[in-house]
Formats: C-alpha cells, structure tokens, sequence
C-alpha cells in the first residue's frame, strides 16, 4: 500500500494528524456507546439507532485508520491478498449498513413527526430490532458479489495500490484483465444500495416537512424540525461525500486526488457525527 509516500517529509505531522483524530473518533464514539447501553432511560429507538451508528462509525475508521497509522510510523507497506481483499469487504459493508441504518433512523423520525400517537406501537423494541438487523444484513450480504469478482482478477502488472487502503478504484486500475463485469456490478449495486436508501429517506423527509409546515405556531415547527436537524446533517454529509467520490466513471478518477477525498469520506463523519447528536442532547 502506497499510502502517502510521495510526502516523505510529512509521514510524522501526518501520523500525529491521523493519531489524533482516530482518537477522537474513538472517544466521542465510545462513550456515546457506553453511555446509552449503561442508561436504561435511554433504551428508546432514537439512542438504539444512534448507538449502532456509533458501533458502525468505530468500526469503519478501524478498518482503515490503525493500517495506516502503522505505515506512515514504521514505512512497512506490505499487506497479503486476504488482508486487502477483507479490508475492501468490511470497508463497503459498514457503508452499506450506514446508508440503511440512516434510512431507518429517517423512518424512525417520519414516526415520530408524522404519526405520533401510533410511535410506541410502531417502533417498538421488536420492530426497531428488526430494522437495525435488516440495515446489517443487506449491508453486509450486497458486496460479496463484488468481493469475489474483484478477487478472481489478474493482478500481473504491479503490485503497489496507489491509496492508503484496499479501496475499490486503485485494486481496478491494478488489474490487467477487464474490469467490465466488476465496474457494471459496482454501478448497479451501488445504484442499489444508495438510490434505493436515498429515495426512502427523501421520501420520508417529503412527509415530515410536509407535516412541519401544517403545524400552525413557529414554536411547535421549530421544535418539531430540531428533532430531525442533526439525522438531517448526517444524511447530507454522507451522501454529499460518497456522491463525489464514487458516483463517476474510473477513467475519471485521479488516484492522488482520490486520496484526500477518500479520506474526508472516512473520517468526516465519524468525527463529526457524535458532535452533532451529542451536543444538542
């Protein structure tokens, strides 16, 4: 793995840089964590959904962040195939599981605005179970397909991932036998995966604004809008990110470029989104 060797003068400001904000990604996450599975007032669907989008957002800066911060320290870059091919697996299964645990939060909120006397009934410890389980499983069962059709291709010209992890763009542009099969199955599961989370989540925020806007006082809307505002940042901050970054063909992609975003991807909102939930509560 390359990651930033073509900056050998700045590994240790980079390494101190990365350190800090995989701690804070930690810390903010982790007691988030802890908080909500001590506090047994806080066993409602909101904080169980905000609990496991911690437990997603701890495990996906994991994936990637300790890797890298022993490459930029130590300048031993090796990986094995397995290695790379599990880091891309876990990497685009926790996204998946986030874009649909954010859908069902997005549910969760429509309940909320737009039904409220039926909320107990509708989100009850069974079927908010249900929805954190469904958010799992297709995030993790989706990409297998992909997995396996990026691990049967011939990787014969080089053996350097021009990125500081096993992403899917620079492991396609390694490969030396055709990439069509893998890059149509990359658009329509991606089509799959995020289109299909976003037009749900849209849709349910059709209907809260909807709702907002028939309450009659600027008080009762304001309070009703503050109880969707931090889920609603959350939302523009993945999409926005991931849009930019994946949604185009390879041949457009600069691999250097692609490095930066692809870190503001990753870290953006796992450091972010416990500021946003947090703060407010």
């Amino acid at each position: 793995i390359q990651g930033f060797s073509d900056t050998p003068e700045l590994q240790i400001s980079l390494f101190v840089l990365f350190l800090g904000i995989y701690l804070i990604i930690l810390l903010g996450n982790l007691i988030i964590f802890l908080v909500i599975s001590c506090n047994p007032h806080l066993h409602t669907p909101m904080y169980i959904f905000l609990l496991n989008l911690s437990l997603i957002d701890i495990s996906f800066s994991s994936n990637i962040l300790p890797n890298l911060l022993h490459i930029l320290l130590t300048q031993q870059n090796n990986i094995s195939f397995l290695g790379c091919m599990t880091q891309m697996y876990v990497f685009v299964s926790l996204a998946a599981s986030e874009y649909f645990l954010l859908t069902a939060m997005a549910y969760d909120r429509y309940v909320a605005i737009c039904d409220p006397l039926h909320y107990i009934a509708r989100m009850s410890r069974k079927h908010c179970a249900g929805l954190i389980t469904a958010a799992f499983t297709v995030g993790f069962t989706d990409p297998v397909g992909i997995a396996v059709l990026i691990s049967k291709l011939s990787y014969c010209a080089s053996r350097l991932i021009n990125h500081f992890f096993c992403d899917l763009s620079p492991l396609l542009k390694l490969s030396c036998s055709s990439t069509f099969i893998v890059e149509l199955s990359i658009y329509i599961e991606g089509t799959f995966l995020v289109f299909s989370s976003f037009l749900l989540t849209l849709t349910s925020y059709i209907f809260i604004i909807s709702a907002i806007l028939k309450i009659q006082s600027s008080e009762g809307r304001q309070k009703a809008f503050s109880t969707c505002a931090s889920h609603l940042a959350c939302v523009i901050t993945l999409y926005g990110t991931a849009l930019s970054l994946y949604m185009r063909p390879t041949t457009s992609y600069s691999l250097e470029r692609d490095k930066y975003f692809s870190l503001l991807y990753i870290v953006l909102g796992p450091v972010l989104n416990p500021l946003i939930y947090t703060l407010k509560n």
